[in-house]
C-alpha cells in the first residue's frame, strides 16, 4: 500500500471493536459519505498503517494527499469537506459551546473507557462505577432536548452513540433515574446512519 495516500478515493483505517473508529464511521454514515474501510487488528500491527501514521493508532483517515488522526479531528474535518448535513451549528459562538462540550465528554466519559480498556480489574471496576453514576447524574443534559444539548443530530451525539451502545459490553446498567439517558440512546440507535456504521463486532455487543 506504498500509494495509499495518492489513492482518489478515500479511506479509513478502523478497527470494528474501537469506539473511536466508530465515531468516524459514524459521520460517514450520516453524511452519506463513500469511503472504504480498512479494518485493523488492534492486536495486530499494521505496518501500512504505520506507514501513514506514526502513532499507528485507529481511525486514521487518507483522503489523497490528506491523512488525519485522531477521531475529533477526522470528524471536525469531514464535516467541513461535506457540510451537508452539518454537524456543528454554523455560528462561531455556538460552534466553541459544541467543542467544549466534545472536549468535555473526551475528558471525563472516554477516558474511563480507556481505563475500562487497558487498567487492570480494580481500574476497570472503579471506572464501570464512576462512568454509570456520571451518566445518571447528567440526566438533565439528556432530556433538555431531543439530542445532546441540541434539537439537531451533531457530531456531540456522532461521539456518545458509540459509548452508550456499549454499556452493556462493559457491564454498565444504568439506575432507573437515568431511564432519559437511555431513551436519548434509543433515539440514536434507531437512526438508520447508525445501524449502517456497525461492524459485526459491535453488533455482537448487544442482542
Amino acid at each position: 500500500m506504498a500509494n495509499l495516500a495518492r489513492r482518489s478515493a478515500m479511506l479509513l483505517f478502523s478497527s470494528p471493536s474501537c469506539w473511536q473508529s466508530h465515531r468516524a464511521r459514524l459521520v460517514l454514515a450520516e453524511k452519506g459519505i463513500s469511503a472504504e474501510i480498512f479494518d485493523v487488528d488492534p492486536h495486530e500491527p499494521s505496518e501500512d498503517l504505520l506507514e501513514l501514521n506514526p502513532y499507528n493508532s485507529v481511525p486514521t483517515l487518507v483522503d489523497r494527499d490528506l491523512i488525519l488522526y485522531p477521531a475529533q479531528v477526522i470528524m471536525e474535518y469531514l464535516d467541513e469537506r461535506f457540510p451537508h448535513p452539518p454537524l456543528l451549528p454554523p455560528d462561531p459562538m455556538n460552534r466553541g459551546r459544541f467543542r467544549l462540550m466534545l472536549y468535555r465528554i473526551e475528558n471525563d466519559w472516554f477516558s474511563l473507557l480507556r481505563q475500562l480498556d487497558e487498567g487492570d480489574a480494580v481500574q476497570a471496576e472503579a471506572a464501570r462505577r464512576a462512568l454509570r453514576d456520571s451518566l445518571a447524574a447528567s440526566v438533565d443534559l439528556f432530556a433538555a432536548k431531543p439530542f445532546f444539548l441540541s434539537d439537531e443530530f451533531s457530531l456531540v451525539d456522532c461521539s456518545l452513540a458509540p459509548l452508550l451502545w456499549r454499556l452493556p459490553h462493559y457491564g454498565i446498567e444504568l439506575p432507573p433515574q437515568a431511564q432519559l439517558v437511555l431513551d436519548y440512546a434509543e433515539r440514536l440507535f434507531r437512526r438508520p446512519a447508525f445501524r449502517h456504521s456497525l461492524s459485526a463486532v459491535e453488533r455482537a455487543m448487544r442482542p
